[in-house]
C-alpha cells in the first residue's frame, strides 16, 4: 500500500504509523470522566470508507487524515490533520 502524503508524494506505507480513527482528534473536554472513558475505549470497527490518522515518521514527520476503505485498502483524500475542519 503507497500513501499520498501531501508534503512528499506517493510514498511507502513502512513510512507511516497508523494511529487510530480520525474521532481521535475529537478529544473530550476535561473533567467529563464519562466522555473520556467513551473516548479512549469505545470504537467503531468500521468495514468500508472511514478516516484514519496516520503519522509520516520516516518522512516529513507530519500527521495526516487519510480517507481509506478498510476493505479494499484503497486511499481517497490525504490531508495534512492539522487541516482538518471539526464537522
Amino acid at each position: 500500500m503507497r500513501i499520498p502524503c501531501p508534503l512528499c508524494g506517493n510514498r511507502d506505507l513502512r513510512e507511516f504509523t497508523y494511529l487510530g480513527h480520525e474521532t481521535y482528534l475529537d478529544r473530550p473536554a476535561p473533567g467529563d470522566a464519562e466522555a473520556l472513558d467513551s473516548y479512549l475505549h469505545l470504537r467503531d470497527n468500521p468495514a468500508g470508507e472511514t478516516g484514519e490518522l496516520w503519522y509520516h515518521g520516516l518522512g516529513c514527520g507530519a500527521w495526516l487524515h487519510v480517507q481509506r476503505n478498510t476493505v479494499t485498502h484503497e486511499i481517497g483524500a490525504v490531508t495534512l490533520a492539522s487541516e482538518k475542519v471539526a464537522p
